[in-house]
């Protein structure tokens, strides 16, 4: 899809529907590494859409290409609607009490929560990284795009992913275990 096309898709539906078939896939991986809810999932991958056609005039391809964009945009969307969940859960909490468990639903809990002892060890090692080194981590190594390509959906150059990475690795190795069967650490390579 050209550039022009690309600037058309708020009022040209022929050149949102082949922006759409060639980017649905990827938006769908995008979604599904993020959230666990098939229907929120759905629900995401739409807003995001919609999202591209309020945004889509607005597209400057010197800063990057249209995959690094389109995954900057649904970053930001998958970010907004976590937060209104969380909102949406504290008050509910505020407002219901607890339901009692029994005993075997105790045991199961406890089981769980000690099988995912190492997620989250690693879940807490990267949400304490700085925000501008943990978005490129993500994009990086969960999203699997190149210190470029993460420096066009995050508006920066490559060089200051690079740092940025490197940052973020080295923060990494000092705040996880160094046991290797504690903790599974994902490719963090460039």
């Amino acid at each position: 899809m050209s550039n022009e096309d690309l600037a058309r898709i708020g009022h040209d539906p022929d050149a949102l529907e082949r922006f759409y078939r060639e980017h649905f896939e990827s938006v769908q991986r995008f979604v599904a590494r993020r959230v666990s809810d098939p229907q929120l999932a759905a629900d995401l991958t739409t807003d995001i859409f919609l999202a591209v056609i309020d945004a889509a005039d607005g597209f400057d391809p010197r800063r990057g290409k249209p995959q690094a964009w389109l995954f900057g945009i649904s970053r930001n969307v998958i970010h907004n609607e976590l937060r209104r969940s969380v909102r949406e859960r504290d008050a509910v909490s505020r407002i219901q009490g607890r339901r009692l468990l029994d005993e075997d639903d105790l045991v199961r809990m406890q089981e769980r929560i000690d099988a995912e002892a190492g997620s989250r060890q690693l879940l807490a090692a990267f949400e304490s990284l700085p925000e501008g080194e943990r978005q490129a981590l993500e994009l990086h190594a969960i999203d699997d795009l190149s210190p470029r390509e993460v420096g066009e959906a995050l508006g920066i150059s490559s060089a200051t992913v690079r740092v940025r990475l490197h940052r973020a690795r080295r923060t990494l190795r000092r705040r996880l275990p160094s046991d290797e069967s504690t903790v599974t650490i994902p490719s963090l390579e460039t």
